[in-house]
């Protein structure tokens, strides 16, 4: 019986084993070798478009030499009248040169220290600081904003300051201090300036 049913089974076996899905193909070394090698040129040309490139200067203007100029000595003019020299005067405000007028250039004021101003008021403060000229030739304002009660710390140049508060409380008053802070140079700590109701005043 075993004879009948095996070349039955066979049949069945090779009937199932052609139906069923085919093994999926393989790549041949060749082409693993040419898919590595295209990745790998393709990694290399991606660097190298990372890679910044140099952007070139500008031309520079070349200077073109001018002539100095030359002195002309011009004869005297003849008066009939006495000449009368002017007088030195200064205008309204100071002149040009006038501290008042212009904002501290820090940059070109000297050394600097901390100085820590405390607005003990009751109210805010517009605070304007005027530098008197000091040894490096420079002066100027600046000016800070303290709400009630803040403390704020600033680097100054060294100098003489002329420090005025325009105070302004929280019921619409106002009021104004001031008062002298003097930075010197020996002075390398920070130290406090306290902002009271009338006057502006170093502990």
């Amino acid at each position: 019986m075993l004879k009948k049913i095996m070349p039955v089974l066979a049949a069945i076996a090779l009937f199932i084993t052609a139906c069923g899905p085919q093994g999926t193909p393989t790549m041949s070394p060749a082409e693993v070798e040419g898919t590595a090698v295209a990745a790998a040129w393709t990694m290399v040309a991606m660097t190298q478009l990372a890679i910044p490139t140099a952007t070139p200067l500008p031309p520079t203007e070349t200077p073109i030499p001018t002539s100095l100029p030359t002195f002309t000595p011009v004869a005297p003019p003849t008066q009939s009248t006495p000449l009368v020299l002017p007088t030195a005067t200064q205008a309204a405000g100071g002149g040009p040169d006038d501290c008042s007028t212009k904002l501290l250039n820090f940059g070109e004021a000297g050394p600097q220290s901390n100085v820590r101003f405390e607005n003990d008021t009751g109210g805010t403060v517009i605070l304007s600081l005027n530098l008197s000229t000091n040894a490096f030739g420079q002066c100027g304002n600046v000016s800070y904003n303290l709400a009630k009660n803040e403390k704020l710390t600033v680097s100054l140049p060294k100098g003489e300051y002329f420090a005025w508060a325009w105070i302004k409380y929280a019921n619409g008053d106002t009021s104004t201090a001031s008062g002298y802070v003097n930075n010197r140079v020996g002075d390398n700590h920070g130290f406090v300036v306290k902002i009271k109701k009338d006057i502006i005043v170093v502990p």
